[in-house]
């Protein structure tokens, strides 16, 4: 048997995180890449429905790799160094201020600290944002661009996975110059994204054998979308986007179209697109992406053709993982002065 002593000396330099929400398809998610991460102690993990309950009997795919009981509420626990909170929009807020102010590092991965304009997020979220001070002071966790700005932060607002998929395919375009204000995006993404709780729109003899629009025109990753992008263009842009719900559990392929400004070739396309991905390790420009390339991996792929004055961008991830928990894990490296890829070095199922 192990000395009890090794083991807490095996700990002792190790990030003490907590998971608020490890009930739900990302808090899950959250647990099986952290528990084989090398420099990340969980030690937490709240759910109100399960509370007193093993996380291994509610998730049983972590049967001996995660040993704790479900709490309700993460300050049960003391000594937490960084907590992600991975519930629906609107708990966030409630939660954060009390983490700041015990110098507890923080990732929301919901909807809460996303949009830093309160006027714009009572609009779309349909309530008032009730701490707008780390609203103003949170940084948008999207690695590839704002990578600096992750580094020590305090509180990451972790991308919504369609916002993620479409900035990605869009990013390099909008930086460059060389298309349009205007983007239709066209998204389509498997049945996780809509969460656990069943609903009649997710139920399998619904969206079985079926492609079924939803959300268009008020879906809330549209102006994160548009602020993301406005930071590439200069100037406001606007995005139609058009997500689709199709029967696969996870992946997401967002197709986004642009016209052209000026003279735009595929080779000054791809160059575009090498200069900013050629050094990246998550994500990577590819003649035909594919969801199966990705799922189950923090890998994206990016794809762009020009179809005369016209160019199509794709951006394909899983939701789960470089869509919402694998990001998560990407910015907590970053944001302890770890190396980026600790933890999630691992390819796509392929299959």
């Amino acid at each position: 048997m192990v000395d009890p002593a090794i083991i807490r000396g095996a700990y002792a330099h190790m990030t003490r995180v907590g998971i608020i929400g490890g009930t739900g398809y990302t808090g899950g998610e959250l647990a099986r890449i952290l528990s084989t991460h090398p420099d990340v102690e969980i030690a937490a993990m709240t759910s109100r429905q399960n509370s007193g309950l093993r996380v291994q009997d509610v998730h049983t795919y972590l049967r001996g790799y995660v040993d704790l009981t479900f709490t309700e509420r993460i300050s049960d626990t003391k000594d937490l160094d960084l907590v992600f909170v991975a519930t629906p929009h609107g708990v966030a807020m409630k939660e954060v201020p009390a983490l700041m102010e015990q110098g507890i590092k923080a990732i929301d991965l919901s909807g809460d600290y996303r949009l830093h304009d309160v006027d714009v997020y009572q609009r779309w979220y349909g309530h008032e944002h009730t701490d707008p001070d780390n609203l103003q002071d949170a940084v948008y966790g999207l690695p590839e661009f704002f990578r600096d700005e992750l580094k020590g932060a305090d509180l990451v607002a972790n991308p919504g996975c369609y916002a993620t998929s479409v900035i990605l395919a869009c990013g390099p375009l909008m930086k460059a110059g060389v298309v349009g204000e205007d983007v239709i995006v066209d998204a389509k993404s498997g049945t996780s994204g809509a969460g656990m709780v069943p609903a009649v729109r997710t139920h399998h003899s619904t969206c079985g054998e079926s492609i079924i629009p939803y959300s268009v025109g008020n879906h809330r990753h549209t102006p994160e979308i548009e602020m993301a992008v406005d930071r590439f263009a200069g100037s406001h842009t606007k995005v139609t986007f058009v997500p689709q719900l199709i029967p696969i559990v996870r992946g997401i392929l967002s197709s986004c179209y642009f016209d052209i400004e000026g003279d735009l070739t595929q080779e000054d396309v791809d160059a575009i697109y090498e200069k900013q991905y050629g050094g990246e390790t998550f994500v990577h420009y590819v003649q035909d992406p594919s969801i199966r390339a990705v799922v189950a991996s923090n890998h994206a792929q990016t794809a762009s053709k020009v179809l005369g004055d016209k160019v199509v961008s794709f951006g394909v991830l899983d939701n789960l993982v470089k869509g919402a928990s694998g990001q998560a894990v990407q910015c907590m490296n970053l944001m302890l002065g770890l190396d980026e890829k600790t933890g999630l070095n691992f390819p796509g199922l392929g299959v």
